[in-house]
């Protein structure tokens, strides 16, 4: 059966491959197994999420989280396919989302966003650094999968040469990201301005025609609503077991931090009127579905009397059993996963149906978009939190200007100085180099990398880089 969503040319790549032998798989369930088997995906294991890893063997990190996004995302597929008549006829491949899904947090470096804030201010007078952008970088080149030439290894390289629909899935931003940026400009979504002809291959590969502003595949989209529904859901459920959140401190929480909430909710699901109490109106909507709340009892509005806040306590601590008792914190974010995916669906892009994009239900997109948002603000700018950050934005930074300093690639492991050498007099391409080194780091050996360069408890010099 033909399926209108997928052409000749999805499940072709860069180097072809011949002479395989298994008829027993696809192309990309071979993209699957490729991504689970390389080294940048074992990585994630010591990528810190929300909290450092070595903190708790309870909370997320990369590895974790991009897990469950598969699960998410490939149930997503699965959901759509079996309610959408268009999509039962031409159903969307779910390996392909899984992929996507474990593929789309590869390319973040150590210490997380900080650390992507680090490596972007040192790169942004060449080329940038974004974790998207690094992750489509990684699949396409950096993996050492497959090259196209023995002599150069600047030459383009094809990393794990995966389809291009699985390239196309991990292009979240249509958009090259400028070679120089003013130091005041935020990080930039995109990728990589040098990386243009890997862009221009997949579309014309997976949408052959192509001329729009906005490429984005169907897998990708599913794969990132499906990262919005574990962020919001699960780094939620670790700020309740860290003891950051309970029902009953969100809802008496700081107005400024429940504005800055509405403030990013207005911006992401595009509506005018949202404010600090219509955050607590959702999470009062959430909590209810679990606890028997008194119909008197409300958000904490101006008018609010003080009788009413204290004849409340008694439901708050009921409440905040969600934070303290396990087995109702997993019935609690399971419930919401689950409603939040049957708010998913997918309006078919008649033209061209592998860009048709994901829509979901506002009622639901306004709860995931209040979770997420509350989540980071209540975390990000937790003093605990904040010294950890500023230690790790410190750190990438400090092995940064090692190693691009005079003779400071002498620094570099054998395979990454090669590639330095080869760059010759193109200092871009050189911190490029530098870049994708640390930016390949755990957390873990970034602290040990650092200390090996700045510490008076050096390490041994046998000890292999």
């Amino acid at each position: 059966m033909s399926n209108l969503l997928y052409g000749p040319r999805d499940s072709s790549r860069f180097i072809q491959e011949t002479g395989s032998s298994e008829s027993w798989r696809d192309e990309f369930r071979r993209d699957f197994a490729r991504v689970i088997h390389c080294p940048s995906f074992r990585r994630l294991q010591g990528k810190t999420q929300l909290f450092p890893g070595h903190e708790s063997d309870f909370f997320r990190n990369r590895l974790t989280h991009s897990l469950e996004v598969g699960q998410i995302a490939e149930s997503i597929a699965h959901a759509i396919n079996g309610k959408q008549p268009f999509f039962a006829n031409n159903p969307i491949n779910p390996r392909i989302c899984l992929t996507a899904a474990l593929l789309h947090d590869i390319g973040h470096p150590p210490f997380g966003h900080n650390g992507e804030e680090a490596l972007d201010e040192q790169m942004r007078e060449h080329g940038g650094f974004e974790g998207n952008a690094q992750t489509l970088r990684i699949v396409s080149q950096l993996e050492k999968k497959r090259f196209t030439s023995q002599t150069c290894p600047l030459e383009r390289r094809a990393g794990l040469n995966l389809t291009y629909r699985t390239l196309g899935a991990v292009l979240k931003y249509d958009r090259p990201i400028g070679l120089k940026r003013e130091k005041v400009d935020k990080v930039a979504k995109g990728y990589y301005f040098e990386d243009r002809p890997v862009v221009d291959d997949i579309k014309e590969a997976v949408a052959p025609g192509f001329q729009g502003s906005s490429f984005k595949t169907i897998e990708c989209s599913i794969m990132d609503i499906a990262d919005d529904i574990a962020y919001s859901t699960y780094d939620l459920e670790d700020s309740f077991k860290a003891g950051f959140l309970c029902p009953s401190k969100i809802l008496s929480m700081d107005f400024s931090i429940l504005h800055r909430v509405a403030e990013k909710v207005k911006k992401e699901v595009n509506i005018e009127d949202f404010s600090a109490t219509d955050v607590l109106q959702v999470f009062l909507e959430i909590f209810e579905n679990h606890f028997e709340i008194p119909t008197d009892l409300s958000p904490l509005r101006p008018d609010s009397k003080p009788e009413r806040i204290l004849s409340s306590l008694q439901v708050m601590t009921e409440l905040d059993n969600i934070a303290t008792d396990s087995y109702i914190r997993t019935q609690f974010t399971s419930d919401l996963v689950g409603s939040f995916i049957s708010g998913v669906s997918i309006t078919e892009n008649h033209e061209l149906p592998q860009l048709s994009k994901v829509v979901v239900d506002k009622e639901i997109l306004i709860k995931i978009e209040t979770l997420k948002n509350l989540s980071f603000e209540a975390t990000i700018f937790s003093n605990r939190v904040k010294v950890s950050e500023y230690r790790g934005k410190d750190i990438v930074s400090g092995i940064f200007s090692a190693l691009a300093g005079e003779k400071g690639h002498l620094l570099l492991p054998e395979d990454a100085l090669k590639l330095f050498v080869a760059a010759r007099d193109d200092r871009q391409k050189q911190l490029r180099v530098v870049c994708d080194f640390i930016a390949g780091m755990t957390d873990r050996y970034a602290i040990e990398f650092y200390s090996r360069l700045y510490s008076d408890n050096a390490q041994s010099m046998f000890k292999p880089l």
